[in-house]
């Protein structure tokens, strides 16, 4: 395989161009990681520089190789139950929560799927088959499809209540030795969409709970905070808003209070119920 070189206006334009897509602005410090992922195409297109690459997934007529450009460049790290804190406190909360309608909920950066689908199982612990949906959106195309098939290897599992991996998930056989596969039942539970946050949000209901964890730290501070108004118009008054553990919104001018670490929940507006 040719490595191609990279020049430092071309590691500059290729981080506009994930920014003007994405809102997220990679760190110079990341050329290693944006050369091993892109030099890939280079290759498979027998492209001579980056600057041509550019050129080329900018034309309408290679809209796909331009999504799995950023595809590409989207940095993706998850598994099952991370974080648990914020799996304890929604179990907290869906103990007490009221009767009739089960909460909505969005995962809105959800990558390969893990989130979405252990909110899922915390779900159908407290409703059941109750009508209720997850709605769970990324980015990135590739990410979706992987979450769409719904299986993925143990490893990713070890956080994992053992009670909740027999009930939820089958454990893969012959060549899925090695895997589990979430259950249909869980499955048809969430629904899976690309949505790009940086662009307007084609969405007309309002959640209870969205889940932004692991996001904002991409993200420069103007960016961020625009972000987080633009998802307060599909947030219910009083829904809460969860972040990964290492975020804040400290020094933001927002209608949200914490209610304890990366926990923030809407004040309600005039006019919302």
């Amino acid at each position: 395989m040719q490595h191609h070189r990279i020049t430092d206006a071309e590691l500059e334009q290729v981080i506009r161009f994930f920014q003007a897509e994405s809102g997220i602005r990679l760190s110079s410090q990341k050329k290693s990681l944006i050369c091993g992922r892109l030099n890939i195409r280079l290759n498979a297109l027998n492209i001579d520089c980056y600057q041509q690459y550019l050129t080329f997934i900018r034309q309408p007529a290679h809209a796909a190789e331009k999504q799995l450009a950023i595809d590409l460049l989207t940095t993706n790290e998850t598994y099952f139950y991370r974080e648990p804190k914020h799996f304890e406190f929604l179990d907290r909360l869906f103990t007490s929560w009221r009767e009739g309608r089960p909460p909505a909920i969005w995962s809105a950066a959800c990558s390969s799927g893990e989130e979405p689908f252990t909110l899922s199982m915390l779900m159908y612990e407290h409703f059941e088959s109750r009508p209720w949906k997850i709605l769970a959106s990324d980015l990135s195309q590739r990410m979706l499809s992987t979450a769409e098939k719904g299986i993925y290897p143990l490893t990713r599992a070890k956080e994992l209540p053992e009670a909740w991996l027999k009930k939820y998930c089958l454990k893969g056989q012959g060549d899925y030795d090695g895997y589990l596969k979430i259950q249909g039942f869980l499955q048809e539970k969430v629904d899976f969409r690309q949505i790009n946050l940086s662009r307007p949000l084609p969405l007309e209901n309002a959640f209870d709970i969205i889940f932004l964890r692991n996001v904002l730290i991409y993200f420069d501070p103007e960016a961020k905070e625009r972000l987080i108004r633009t998802l307060l118009q599909h947030l219910k008054g009083s829904g809460l808003l969860i972040l990964g553990h290492s975020e804040s919104l400290n020094g933001m001018n927002l209608p949200l209070k914490a209610i304890q670490p990366s926990i923030y929940q809407k004040a309600i507006q005039h006019g919302e119920h």
